[in-house]
Parts: C-alpha cells; structure tokens; sequence
C-alpha cells in the first residue's frame, strides 16, 4: 500500500506519540509498503515533507500544524496515496481529512493523546467542552478512528464517537532490557549496589501530574530515607519542580541506548499520570525489569496484574498509590515480580501492533472500493529480498517488460542482481538497446529512491566490464563480485553469478562468445517457431530448454557446475547458495546445502524471492501474476494474464493495457 501520515510530532521528537509512529512506520517499510510522512518538526529522513506550525502556548516544545488543505490536495494529485492516516487532530490533521474527503481518499484518526483534559492543566478549562465537539467532529469526519486500548475505544463511545478500532502498542525488548543495568550510572546518582532508585520518565508537564509524583518520592523517602529519586524528561514545569524539591534529581529528557540504561539502573518506575491513552513508559519499565506503579486504566489495565508483575491502584485515589508505592520498596527487593514484569512485556512486540495497524488501514481501503463500486487495487506481495539474474538488456529476447511488471507487484527491502542484467556482449555484436531496456532501470532507480530499497549489483559474464571498478558503493546501490546475504532466520546465503565454475566462460572466453552468438541464433528459431505454433493455437515451447534437458553433455555440466557451487558454499561455511548464468532455474537441498538458481529472463522468467520470514522459494512471472491480482477479479483479464507466457509479447501488451495500466 501507499501510506500517507499526517501528524505534528514525528521522530526525533521525545514523546510517546512520535516513538509509536516510528515504530509504526519503520514496521509498514519493512513489510513492503511505501509510507510518506508529513509532520511539523524537524526532517530527520527520506520519505518526509515538512508543514508550517506554531508552538504551544506554554509548551514551545511542542508544535500545533497549520491547516494546508490546498497544499495537501495539490501533494495528493500528484502522488495518490491508497489511504491516509492522520495521528493528531490539529488543523493540518483536519484540514488533511477534508483534503482526503475532497479527493476521495479513505481516511483514519488516531486517537493518541486526551487533549480535552490537558486543557485544564494550561488554564484552559473553559473551553473543555469546545474542545470535545471539536475532537468528535474530526473523527466524525475520518472512514475510522484508530485507538491503543480497549479502554479508550469504551471512552470515545461514550462521547458519541463511532466506528473505532483498537490497535495497542508495543514494546522494544531487545532496547529496553534488565542487560542495561549500568553501574557508573548509579553510581553518578549516589546509588550503591543495594541502594533502591525510584524513577518517573516523561514530559515535565502538568498533563503528567508531576506534583504528586514529588509528593510519592517523599513519602517513599520517608520510609527508606536513602532512596535515590530520579525524574527522567523535560518539560515547563521543570525548572520549578527542581527547585522546589532539592532531594530529586532531574536527568533531562534521554533517548534509546541512554534511556534504556536510565530505566533498567532502577529498581522502581512510578506512573501517576491519570490523562494518559496508553502509557508507553508503563511498558518501558516492565521490560526493564523494574517494579512499575500506575493507575488501573489504559495501558496498566490490559497489562499489569497487581502484586504479580506490577502494582495498581484505583484511578482517582492518591492515597492507595502511596501505600503501593511504598510496597514497592519492599517488593524491589525481591526479584520475582521484576522477572514477571519482564516476561510479560517480552509477549508485547511491535510486530503483531504493526500488523494490526496495517490490517485496519488495508480494511479501510477495501470497504472504501466496494462502497464506490470500484475494484481493488491488485495486490503486492511483500517480500525481504528479490533476486533476479540473466535479464540480458540489450537483446532481442529479453523480457523487460515482463521484469519492469513484476517490479510493480512486489514491495521489498533489498534487490539482487545476480549477473548478465546488461549484456555487453551483444551490445558489442551491434544489438540494439531499446526504450523498454532503460525503463527497467529508471523502474530499479524509482524503487531505490522512492521505496528505500537497497539494490545490489552483482557481475556476470556478460557485464564483466564491470570487474575493474568493483566494489563500489553508490547511496544504496552496491556493486560486487559476490555478496553473503543474511536470512531473516540467521542463515547465510552466498550470493554469486556462478560463470567463475564454467570453464569454458572463464579459460576459452572466445568460445563463450561463439556459443552466445549460436544462442542467440537458436532464440530467433524459437521465437519464429513459437509464432508459428501460436497461430495453430498451441502452447509456448522452449526449444534450448529441451535441448538442455535431453542432452548428456549439458545435463552432465549442470551436474558439476552445481556441486561445484555447494562445495563453494560450505568452504564459505553458508547454509546455501544463489546463482545464475547456466538459465536452469533450481530449489533444492544438495549435500546438505539449499541450491538455488534464479534462472532467467529470457525464457524461464523466474527469481528467488526470500519472504518476511526468512524463506526462500522460487517463482516463475505467471506465480506473481496470480498471486497479485485484485479481487474481485476481471476474469477474461485474469485469463489473458494466465496467458502471457504462451501467448506472445502482443498478447502481453493487451494486457499491459487492459490491468496493468496506472
């Protein structure tokens, strides 16, 4: 999908709603989607556009967006997204909802902050109900409204809101984690080995009921008076709390690797705030291993068992947080609730949050084309790595089109060449390269550029001019000899086009040069062959691929040539290898090893793809075809599609106009 994100906090911002949108938008990537994201800060990536906004009265660090509707439309024309999320509810998120409305686009709230009861905190408390109906009317307006918790979905019912869905949150447990534990650290505090350190991590504002959280430290100090009280963040109130309550040590706001170190060295994280929709630092903590104090709603509620693996106390009710609060000072102690907290927050990743969170919006984009009537957009399939090898430009047989197609229908983080994608030697001969050869790589260049994918260029025979330059590195694109790639599952895979083992490419070269120009030859027969068999209404037949396969000699050569290759790979210690160059494509376990060979795009049209899990697999065009077309489905098109490898390239372009045209 293309993702919009409208919002006026976004990374490196220090607050709970830009940490959750990174993490949404990082997990939306690497699943394969394009997401482009305006905000009102600072730009701190690709994929990002910057809008006009004004500071906070009273809170200059936070920013309110200004409305851009125009401005939006305009972007959105241009470049239609599929559906469009906005997180917070400013004037640019209206005004982006009423663009969407304008242009058709389906649209989804969030709902991550309650700023109706902040107004209370900033002298505002007049205009509460004002601020309420303006809220509603905001997601009344948006397709769905998207919250974190079951608890704030029965709360916006409440207020009349509709149409709301629950995603939640999640936590960073390779991040955030007891292993952080830093002696120098506590020991910069005044903290011994056995010294108890009571926390609060946060906004230093009045939404954050930071007073009474001083009231807590000193009655905890009270009970054990050598009690380290730390309070992590920044915010206006700030420089008053330091000032009036000399036995706290203010941190400052911290993030990643400082953050996590400033959680897990202590023992003890309390968390008053009664304003919050989630509570990312309540999760924070757990996963640190601390003992973590909250009221009994939103993220406390749907995670915390009190005296298990946290304490609660009753929303509202200030003296049971003390009496918890002092509990803790005992329960530190004592390691079990500690590990609890840790085991339940390992059981909250941001993977599964991601996944909801896609589904909803994947949701909403088909409930928006079956209420205009419209079909689907096809689908992508969503994958880690695509490896394509033999692509040949620069002949008459290669199947650029074909390639640029399936580039379309894939979303993925990393492209692999693997060799012969430019054929020099038939350029040499006086091949003609053609319009359709420089859109494959304008299509190669879009994806690095507008999808962040990473391309790697590996040589082959036919492009071995390449081989003085090498390795060279060029923004994402990277050029090699050969390449080890890691599986999402930890296994290497020794990446690699393979002419190296065929002796005739390597020691008779000019006999090499001979054999293409003869298989350039037997390619011509094929085609005519093929047109011939075409209009008698027969299927495609490859004519080289049954030689190949009826032949001694060459079944014998592909023989070595691949147990040469498994040999390779295990002297490199990989779990297996990918390669290219003889146009056999391959999936199978040899000697212990996991042989691939990605084939070609001359007559096989077939790739290694490795999956969101860490599998490799292989598959020929007409398997992406199927696997992407929209639903419902036009079947006479779905028909045509079935057909392309049989029918012919004229047959490919009735289709090219029919479907894949956008």
């Amino acid at each position: 999908m293309r993702i919009a994100i409208v919002t006026d906090t976004y990374r490196p911002d220090v607050n709970g709603v830009a940490m959750t949108l990174g993490r949404l938008v990082d997990g939306l990537r690497a699943a394969g989607n394009l997401v482009y994201v305006i905000h009102t800060g600072k730009k701190s990536g690709s994929g990002e556009s910057i809008m006009k906004s004004i500071p906070l009265p009273g809170y200059t660090e936070v920013r309110i967006g200004l409305p851009g509707k125009s401005k939006l439309a305009s972007k959105w024309t241009k470049k239609r997204p599929d559906v469009i999320y906005v997180a917070t509810e400013s004037p640019l998120g209206y005004s982006a909802i009423k663009a969407a409305q304008k242009l058709g686009i389906p649209v989804a709230a969030g709902f991550h902050t309650n700023f109706h009861h902040y107004i209370h905190n900033y002298r505002m408390g007049k205009i509460e109900q004002g601020a309420m109906n303006y809220l509603r009317r905001v997601h009344v307006l948006a397709d769905c409204t998207i919250v974190p918790t079951e608890g704030v979905r029965q709360m916006l019912l409440e207020d009349g809101f509709t149409n709301i869905k629950v995603v939640g949150r999640g936590v960073d447990t390779l991040l955030f984690s007891p292993q952080k534990r830093c002696a120098k650290l506590r020991a910069s505090w005044g903290a011994r080995a056995t010294t108890p350190v009571a926390m609060i991590v946060g906004r230093v504002a009045p939404e954050k009921n930071l007073p009474f959280a001083m009231q807590v430290f000193g009655q905890m100090q009270n009970e054990v008076p050598g009690l380290v009280c730390i309070a992590v963040g920044d915010g206006p109130q700030r420089a008053v709390l330091e000032q009036e309550y000399g036995s706290v040590q203010f941190a400052g706001a911290q993030s990643g690797e400082d953050l996590a170190k400033h959680y897990a060295s202590a023992d003890i994280v309390i968390f008053p705030s009664e304003s919050e929709t989630f509570g990312n630092v309540l999760l924070e903590g757990m996963a640190s291993g601390a003992v973590v104090i909250a009221y009994n709603y939103a993220a406390a509620s749907q995670h915390v068992i009190c005296g298990k693996n946290g304490l609660l106390a009753k929303k509202g009710d200030e003296n049971e947080f003390i009496r918890q609060a002092i509990r803790s000072l005992q329960l530190c102690e004592h390691g079990e609730i500690r590990r609890r907290a840790r085991e339940s927050a390992e059981k909250i990743g941001w993977r599964a949050v991601t996944e909801r969170f896609e589904g909803h919006l994947r949701e909403l984009l088909e409930e928006s084309g079956k209420a205009r009537g419209q079909t689907t957009r096809r689908k992508r399939i969503q994958m880690r790595t695509l490896i394509l090898s033999d692509i040949h430009l620069g002949t008459d047989d290669s199947k650029a089109r074909e390639v640029i197609d399936v580039l379309k229908r894939v979303r993925c983080q990393r492209i692999i060449l693997n060799g012969d994608i430019i054929d020099v030697w038939a350029l040499k001969r006086g091949k003609k390269w053609r319009n359709i050869h420089t859109r494959v790589i304008r299509a190669l260049l879009k994806k690095m550029e507008k999808e962040q994918t990473e391309i790697i260029y590996l040589r082959g025979n036919h492009d071995d001019f390449m081989t003085r330059f090498l390795p060279i590195t060029l923004d994402k694109l990277h050029c090699a000899k050969e390449y080890i790639l890691t599986s999402a599952k930890g296994k290497k895979y020794l990446v690699l086009h393979g002419d190296g083992f065929d002796s005739v490419s390597t020691g008779h070269r000019w006999i090499a040069v001979v054999g293409s120009i003869g298989y350039d030859a037997l390619l011509k027969v094929n085609r005519l062959y093929n047109r011939y068999r075409e209009l008698r209404g027969k299927e495609h037949y490859s004519v080289s691929k049954a030689i190949k396969s009826k032949v001694k000699s060459a079944v014998n050569f592909i023989s070595r040539y691949e147990d040469k290759l498994v040999e390779l790979a295990c002297k490199r210690g990989c779990s297996g290898i990918i390669c290219g160059h003889i146009h056999t494509p391959c999936d199978e376990i040899k000697q212990g090893v996991h042989y691939l060979n990605s084939g070609d795009w001359v007559e096989t049209m077939s790739c290694i793809v490795e999956d969101i899990e860490g599998d490799f697999s292989m598959l020929y065009y007409e398997d992406i075809v199927e696997m992407t077309l929209p639903d419902p489905v036009d079947r006479k098109s779905a028909s045509t599609y079935r057909g392309i490898k049989t029918s012919g390239r004229d047959q490919f372009e009735t289709a090219d106009r029919a479907v894949l045209n956008y």
